[in-house]
């Protein structure tokens, strides 16, 4: 692997090979001073394509000049562009020779060549497929083009801003004068099933923002976490809540969710596993404290105080907190909480314990079941990284006032560190940098240290663990084990089946490998109260299963039924998204979710009676059954049966 590199005082490019030796390879493009903000550009997936956009000026320059290698680096190519990009150079995910990029211009230009040739497919773009008329804020357009270019459809109006997340294209638009409200266009991820080609509803049957400030925290293809501001200018607080899977019915999920005057969130994807995620919240009294998930949002409840980490006598409730975005802005961590897909419920963070946040210099704590239990595993702030897909975790102390020569490096999951000393000349650490994810074995240690007239001058020392764990590992040191498994109500039940993964054990010292895919499987299991979302109307009382009336939604009927129809709220709906009713064959998900929906436009006086069928394929016949089943179990189905879900009002 190479990385590119540019110096913040010369005209020099550099290149290196992990960071091992650094190469001037300036006369590979004429001297020419790089872009400092967005001057390097690399292909998703083939570090090979690299396009360095050189540094020249507007005024007296017709068009801007790009570098092109296809050897990471080892050549360039000159081009001469007919427009000065304004931001870095996007690639296609599957076309390689695709390019995209928004010039100064506001056109949007594409290449088809890997940036020999150009050509102006839009004017006045904003964002990709977004047209902007920049003077009149909420003007905007969306449209979308499946040509390359060629032609474009207008999807949606008056835009504020768009964005996407997982099978989710969402909009804000101003659809009355100082309201904002949401537009959503559903992505369908299963085009032979019609489950909807463009829906339009209030966001998300709740009150019109007015000009409110709200956030997409997270989704995926079944459900979306957003964040809305509580009123008044200054609350750095809101609620949480979350979608089913068509992105159109919302459930309060959690209250006071902290979301700092710097615009961010500490809202954190736990990545190796499913519907883990923590986040802070803020107390009345104006304390800070951390709540974690295991069951995408439906209930929050503290994180446990480790075992090796004590309280002071006089705290009433002992837990951990985690130091998120809001610190890291504060400047109180170096960094936020790490976990990685490859790192099967590894979570690496920031915290103190006590009944809320500390505001004094937080400690490195370790989770590795997901945020279940945790260890205190390293005393003061400092730089982290996950290595070798969690089979080796490094840290560096960070220190304002002091220089450092030591690297710690764990090969337990943070048991125990040993120590290494990466240099024989101290400097100022700024970070550590690896190569995207956590397969790499190499780590570089970046800073600086004052030269003899006082300047700082910039260092980078690599360091490769491949030299340390020589042995590649093999089945006898791996493990089969099952997530969410320390939670004794459910025995690693979440949302409707258990997950086994195999996994690296504690104490094997080896090295997992580039090659390296984490494997699991998928059994279903019986569902129970936690496993459901409350109806539309309703949410979750804090630390219980139970639904709670919202104030003020008595006889509310939802947007998305016309005026004539009756809603009644009543009880429960499984959780996003429906997995134990679809696991061998996702339509049916949607199809129950078309069917439901319908349902509740037609008038419901009580709640749905469910009922869950093994049949063999292709006899699949509709069938209604008027035995209640409120919590229903999944059947253990071959790879030759299906479910069907049938329903109906008493």
């Amino acid at each position: 692997a190479q990385v590119l590199v540019t110096t913040s005082c010369v005209d020099n490019l550099w290149f290196e090979d992990y960071g091992k030796a650094f190469h001037d390879i300036s006369h590979a493009v004429n001297h020419t001073f790089i872009k400092k903000d967005f001057g390097i550009c690399a292909g998703p997936g083939n570090s090979q394509q690299v396009i360095l956009i050189a540094e020249l000026p507007t005024t007296h320059n017709p068009g801007g000049v790009i570098f092109t290698s296809v050897d990471a680096g080892v050549t360039f190519k000159s081009v001469q562009l007919p427009f000065h990009p304004a931001q870095p150079i996007s690639f296609h995910d599957k076309n390689k020779e695709c390019l995209l990029v928004i010039g100064t211009d506001g056109g949007l230009w594409l290449s088809q060549d890997f940036g020999k040739k150009w050509s102006k497919i839009h004017d006045g773009v904003y964002s990709f497929t977004c047209v902007v008329d920049a003077d009149k804020q909420g003007k905007l357009l969306l449209r979308r083009t499946q040509d390359l270019g060629r032609t474009f459809t207008t999807i949606s109006q008056n835009i504020f801003t768009f964005g996407y997340i997982g099978g989710f294209l969402f909009t804000s638009v101003l659809e009355k004068s100082c309201f904002q409200t949401f537009d959503w266009y559903c992505i369908n991820t299963h085009p032979h099933i019609p489950v909807c080609d463009s829906l339009s509803l209030s966001y998300p049957h709740l009150s019109p923002l007015f000009l409110q400030f709200y956030s997409l925290l997270d989704g995926d293809e079944d459900m979306i976490f957003i964040h809305v501001d509580s009123p008044g200018e200054n609350s750095h607080f809101g609620t949480i809540y979350t979608s089913d899977d068509r992105g159109i019915l919302y459930s309060k999920s959690l209250e006071r969710h902290l979301f700092g005057m710097e615009r961010k969130s500490d809202f954190t994807n736990v990545t190796s596993l499913r519907g883990v995620y923590l986040t802070n919240v803020l107390k009345k009294d104006g304390r800070i404290t951390t709540v974690i998930t295991f069951n995408k949002g439906g209930e929050w409840i503290p994180l446990r105080k480790p075992q090796n980490v004590d309280c002071g006598r006089n705290v009433k409730k002992c837990n951990l907190h985690i130091h998120g975005e809001h610190c890291h802005y504060s400047g109180i961590s170096p960094m936020v909480p790490l976990t990685d897909p490859s790192a099967v419920g590894l979570i690496i963070a920031h915290g103190s314990v006590g009944d809320s946040i500390s505001a004094s210099k937080p400690d490195v704590y370790v989770s590795s079941d997901g945020g279940y239990n945790w260890i205190g595993t390293l005393r003061g702030p400092h730089f982290y990284s996950i290595l070798d897909s969690g089979g080796l975790l490094v840290a560096v102390e960070a220190h304002k006032d002091r220089p450092v020569h030591v690297i710690k490096f764990s090969t337990d999951e943070g048991q125990c560190w040993k120590t290494y000393n990466f240099t024989t000349h101290p400097f100022f650490i700024a970070g550590l940098a690896s190569e995207p994810g956590s397969k790499t074995m190499n780590i570089s240690v970046f800073g600086y240290r004052p030269d003899d007239d006082d300047q700082p001058m910039w260092v980078a020392v690599t360091i490769d663990f491949e030299k340390l764990l020589t042995r590649e590992c093999g089945d006898e040191d791996y493990m089969e084990w099952l997530a969410h498994s320390d939670s004794s109500e459910t025995a690693g039940c979440v949302l409707g089946y258990k997950e086994t993964f195999r996994r690296l054990k504690m104490m094997s010292v080896c090295r997992n490998g580039r090659d390296y895919v984490v494997s699991k499987q998928q059994m279903p299991c019986p569902c129970t109260r936690e496993d459901y979302m409350c109806d539309y109307g309703y949410y979750h009382h804090e630390n219980s299963s139970e639904c709670v009336l919202q104030e003020g939604f008595i006889d509310k009927t939802p947007k998305n039924c016309v005026e004539s129809d009756k809603h009644q709220i009543t009880g429960y709906w499984p959780e996003v998204p429906l997995f134990y009713f679809t696991l061998k064959n996702t339509h049916f998900k949607k199809l129950f979710t078309i069917m439901l929906l319908c349902a509740l436009c037609a008038g419901i006086e009580r709640s749905p009676v469910i009922s869950v069928k093994e049949v063999s394929a292709p006899h699949i016949k509709r069938f209604i059954v008027g035995t209640p089943v409120i919590l229903p179990t999944q059947p253990n189905l071959t790879k030759e049966q299906y479910v069907i879900i049938s329903f109906h009002f008493l």
